[in-house]
This record gives structure tokens, C-alpha cells and sequence, in this order.
């Protein structure tokens, strides 16, 4: 089954469903990487919005264009007869040749076959977009032209035999797969769907091959609560096994049509299966970034000890920071799986993301089921960027409360000014507790000379979890606010964000901010792409989770803009200030 998969994943784009005005279509696949982009389907087919025509007329068009053998083989038939009247007349001079000689014309006729095939730009086209029906087709012939080459072919060395003999078993079974998967995989009939389609769920004027299911266009005519199940009801039965439905919006010439996608249930499982984190290795790898993240958070907090600091002041220092950030990533956790669990969503594993500036860099998850409607997807990464704000700022503000100041506590840190340098993200942290020294290099009264300004362990865990929690909520591909994006403006807006935000940090890496290169490497490469379209993509999210992405926008801006009590470089590129003495 191996080699169907490598036929199917080049043409497997990033993570997305577009529907917009020209361009195609495109529904991909799910994330290989536990951070990774390419976030999602297995409908690698791209096909363009047709003009709207009366579903008589499409369906006569699937009739004749779709054969048993998926459209994969009409197209392979297409190229085959296109050989043209050179093909034919070199089979009429063939017709008195002996059988032995008609074999191997025909071997070289298959190797031409596929050489035409790799030649011929309509092919690749549609080798860009194959259904998985059509995939398996392919394999299976393929296999069955490296059988019949390795049965015409003879040794009479015993190793070249004994090869030749394992390379024919191994695929055999292949063959024996991939025959399997044919009966698993076909392609949905068209005709047999469209009379589930009514005035009482959803009317369907025209529709379109799509993968191995179809699109089909028109609009609802029941509350969409009521549709789906009953739709999904129908279509499974008539299909014979059970299928997934997606209801979207469709934009062409400027005019938005509702659509309702029909795949497979089975290949959508089996992309999911492929790409879960939820394995044992998952499981290992997120405690294995649990244990690097405690790891950079002790790390971190040895750099703002006193010079004369013991071990015991170290444990003084260390277990208040150290509380702070368990209590605002386990209260954060906490609110994001009661809401997927409230909305049905699986979660993968949660991978804690080390860093030895600030500790942590957060919590990443992956979804691992499908999201019902644009709700689940706004809700979601605001469960977890709210409560930590919340629980980040309670920390902070007890913190100041008891101490009575922000400069202080009983076992206070010393936070050196060159953990602020060429780092202007940090800048609000600074604006907080104050800076070292004024605009003329005098020291501050509440600093301490040649060590640092004071501020008690808790409030500097809330103060980070604060900053921590906004580099999460910037709208750059699967990020939380990349999530929210997405769910309040669609895919081309949260897209063009998505660049606009990777192309900042960026321009911040390159003036000599560490953390800034080192976010948005992370958030472009590993974190990239779009997540899997809701199944109810139609029904609008409301003006109270609009407000809600305003506000938390307007806290990511306040925390993140660089402000005056920000200490960075003035020159636009410099070299890394990284931590030194005072």
C-alpha cells in the first residue's frame, strides 16, 4: 500500500478548501508533522467552478465521462488513442507478424505507453489532482507492467534469481493490497446521489466530479441542523457505505452559491488515521518536550539569580516561576479540552515548545477529528489564549499585591536589561517592572547596580504568560490566532495575514531580535498551512465572537508593539545581542 501513497502525495497541496471567484478549488491533506504544515484531506483533485447548468445536463456529462474504471482511466484511454493514425497503421503492418514478435511489440508498446505518459502535459495536469480511485488504478497497473518485465526476464545467476524472486513476491502482495483498497475506495456515483437532494434539505441545481465524491450546488432550504443528518442519512444509504458531507460557500462572478460536498467517510478516516499524533511515539514525544520545557524554564530562571546566590536561593527563586507557568499551562489546557470536548473535536497530544529565553513558547495541539461548524474553530484557541491571559494576569497581579510594588518580594529575580535587548517583544514586560537605567545610562533608584531590576518569580511568570500567550494569538497559519483568523475572515484574508505576520517577524530577525527569528521560523515552517474547512461553514459565528477577536486583538497589539519602555537597538540591522555581563 506504500507505493499508493507516494503516487497520491505529490499531489497533495497545503491544508485549505478555496472556494472563490477564479482560481480552482482545492481540498488537501492533513499535517505529517506533529508541528507541521500541509495541514489535511485526501482529495488531491483540483477542479475549476463551472458555469451553473441544469443537473440533467451534469449528469449526462458524468454518464459519459465516467467510466467503471474512474476518470484516471478515460484520461489514460484518451492518450492511448491519441496515438494517432501512425499507432494504427504500425498495428496493420504488425498482423503477420508471429506471436513472439507481437509480444514484444507490445512490451515496447507499453514503454512507449509511458514514456507518452510522462511526456504528455494533460496527463501530469491531471496527475496533479487524482482521486484515490484513480491512484490505486494507476498502482495496480504499474504493478502488473513489473510482473510481466520480470516474467520475460531470465538469469541464469542464482542471485540475480533469488532477487528477481523477492522483487516478484513483495509485489505480488502489493498487488494483493492494492486489490484490497479497490474494493474500499471507489468512486461515489453521481447519478444515485442526486435524488437525495430535495425541497426539504437541500436543492441541488448542478453538479460536479470531485475527487471520488462530487460537489453540488444550490442551497438550503431547512435550518442547517436539521439537514445534515438527515441529508448524511440519505446519501450514505443510497451509496451504500457512509460518507461526509461539507456545506460551504462558493463565490463566482461575484455571486455566492451555497454547496454541499460529498467524500467518502472511509478515505477521510484514513487520512486522519495517517496523520494522528495520538500514537505511542506521540505520547513519547510530548513527554520528551515536557521534560525539555521544564528543563529551558530552570535553565532560564538561573540567569536572573544575584551573583551570590546559593542553592537555596535558587529553589526560592526557581519553584514560585516555576509554579506560575504549570498553573497557566495547565488552567490553559484545561479550558481547551472541555470546549473540543463540548463541540466532539479529538485533540492530539499536547507538545509544550522549549525555550531557553523566555522558558516556554506555549502549547500546540493538532485536531484530530473533524470540526463541526466555524464555531468550534473560533472557540477553541480562544478557550486556551483567554484563560491563560486570565490566569497570567490573576498571577501578576497577586504578585504586585503582596508585594506591595512591582519591584520586589522576598526572594526577587533580577532581570538583567540584556534580556530586553534587540528584543523589542519583550518590551511590555519591561514597561511593567521598569527599566534599568534612564535615557542618560544613570541607574534607577529600584534597580540594583550590576545586577538587575527586582520583581517577585509569580509576577514574572504571569508577565511572560501574558507576552508567550500573544505570540501565539499572531494569525500565522495554525497558530491559535492563525485559528481565529480564519474562523472570523476565511482562508484568503487569514492566508494574506498569515504572510503579512511571517514577513514581519522576519523583517524583526533580520534587525537582531532572537526571538522574532526564532517565532517566526517556527510559526512559517512548523506551523503553516490551514486547518481542515468545518463541516458547516455557512452559518455565520455572531457579533459576540466578533467582539471577542477584537478584544483579544487589541491585548496581542498593547503586549507585542514595541512601547517606550522598551530597551532595543536603534540601528535597524545589528548584529544578536545575546545575554552578556552588565
Amino acid at each position: 500500500m506504500a507505493s499508493l501513497f507516494i503516487a497520491s502525495s505529490s499531489s497533495v497541496p497545503s491544508s485549505s478548501f478555496v472556494l472563490k471567484k477564479n482560481p480552482p478549488i482545492i481540498f488537501s491533506a492533513l499535517p505529517k508533522h506533529p508541528f507541521g504544515q500541509s495541514t489535511h484531506l485526501p482529495f488531491p483533485l483540483s477542479s475549476k467552478p463551472r458555469s451553473i447548468k441544469p443537473i440533467q445536463s451534469s449528469n449526462k456529462d458524468d454518464l459519459e465521462g465516467q467510466s467503471p474504471s474512474s476518470s484516471s482511466v478515460a484520461v489514460v484511454s484518451e492518450k492511448e488513442d491519441g496515438g494517432g493514425d501512425a499507432r494504427k497503421s504500425g498495428l496493420a503492418a504488425g498482423v503477420e507478424l508471429s506471436e513472439e514478435g507481437e509480444k514484444g511489440e507490445s512490451g515496447e508498446r507499453e514503454k512507449q505507453q509511458e514514456m507518452d505518459w510522462k511526456l504528455d502535459e494533460e496527463f501530469k495536469k491531471f496527475m496533479g489532482n487524482p482521486s484515490i480511485e484513480a491512484a490505486i488504478k494507476l498502482e495496480k497497473k504499474r504493478a502488473d507492467r513489473k510482473l510481466k518485465e520480470l516474467d520475460r526476464e531470465g538469469s541464469d545467476n542464482p542471485l540475480v534469481g533469488l532477487f528477481n524472486r523477492v522483487v516478484r513476491d513483495s509485489l505480488a502482495r502489493e498487488k494483493e493490497r492494492l486489490e484490497k483498497a479497490e474494493e474500499a475506495f471507489k468512486a461515489l456515483d453521481l447519478n444515485k446521489l442526486k435524488n437525495c437532494f430535495g425541497f426539504d434539505t437541500f436543492y441541488a441545481t448542478d453538479v460536479r466530479r470531485f475527487g471520488d465524491g462530487g460537489i453540488f450546488v444550490g442551497n438550503l432550504r431547512r435550518p442547517i441542523e436539521e439537514v445534515i443528518p438527515k441529508l448524511e442519512k440519505k446519501i450514505s444509504e443510497a451509496a451504500g457505505r457512509e460518507v461526509v458531507l461539507w456545506f460551504m460557500e462558493e463565490k463566482t462572478n461575484d455571486i455566492t452559491k451555497q454547496v454541499c460536498m460529498v467524500q467518502p467517510k472511509a478515505e477521510i478516516d484514513l487520512q486522519f488515521e495517517l496523520t494522528k499524533l495520538s500514537t505511542p511515539w506521540g505520547y513519547i514525544s510530548a513527554i520528551v518536550l515536557c521534560v525539555a520545557t521544564f528543563g529551558t524554564i530552570a535553565l532560564m530562571s538561573g540567569f536572573f539569580l544575584k551573583p551570590d546566590a546559593t542553592f537555596d536561593d535558587y529553589l526560592a527563586d526557581v519553584v514560585p516561576l516555576f509554579s506560575g507557568f504549570i498553573t497557566i499551562l495547565g488552567v490553559s489546557e484545561i479550558a481547551t479540552r472541555v470546549t473540543a470536548a463540548r463541540y466532539g473535536v479529538k485533540l492530539s497530544p499536547s507538545f509544550l515548545v522549549p525555550s531557553n529565553w523566555t522558558g516556554c513558547l506555549g502549547v500546540m495541539n493538532n485536531y484530530e477529528s473533524l470540526l463541526p461548524n466555524k464555531k468550534a474553530l473560533f472557540d477553541i484557541p480562544v478557550a486556551r489564549t483567554a484563560s491563560a491571559y486570565i490566569t497570567s494576569l490573576v498571577l501578576a497581579v497577586t504578585a504586585f499585591i503582596a508585594d506591595g510594588s512591582f519591584n520586589g518580594g522576598d526572594n526577587a529575580l533580577y532581570i538583567r536589561p540584556q534580556f530586553f535587548y534587540n528584543n523589542p517583544l519583550l518590551s511590555f514586560i519591561q514597561f511593567v517592572i521598569g527599566p534599568y537605567t534612564d535615557d542618560l545610562g544613570n541607574v534607577l533608584p529600584y534597580a540594583v547596580e550590576g545586577v538587575g531590576v527586582p520583581v517577585d518569580p509569580l509576577a514574572f511568570a504571569g508577565l511572560l504568560g501574558m507576552v508567550v500567550t500573544s505570540l501565539n494569538l499572531l494569525p500565522c497559519g495554525r497558530l491559535e490566532g492563525g485559528r481565529i483568523a480564519q474562523a472570523l475572515f476565511g482562508r484568503n484574508t487569514a492566508t494574506l495575514l498569515s504572510f503579512g505576520t511571517s514577513l514581519l517577524l522576519g523583517i524583526g530577525g533580520l534587525s537582531g531580535s532572537v526571538l522574532c527569528l526564532a517565532w517566526g521560523l517556527f510559526a512559517t515552517f512548523f506551523r503553516g498551512g490551514e486547518e481542515v474547512p468545518a463541516t458547516d461553514e455557512i452559518t455565520p459565528l455572531g457579533d459576540d465572537r466578533y467582539a471577542w477577536g477584537l478584544v483579544l486583538s487589541l491585548i496581542c497589539f498593547l503586549t507585542l508593539f514595541p512601547n517606550g519602555g522598551g530597551t532595543f537597538s536603534n540601528p535597524f540591522f545589528s548584529d544578536p545581542f545575546f545575554r552578556g555581563g552588565l
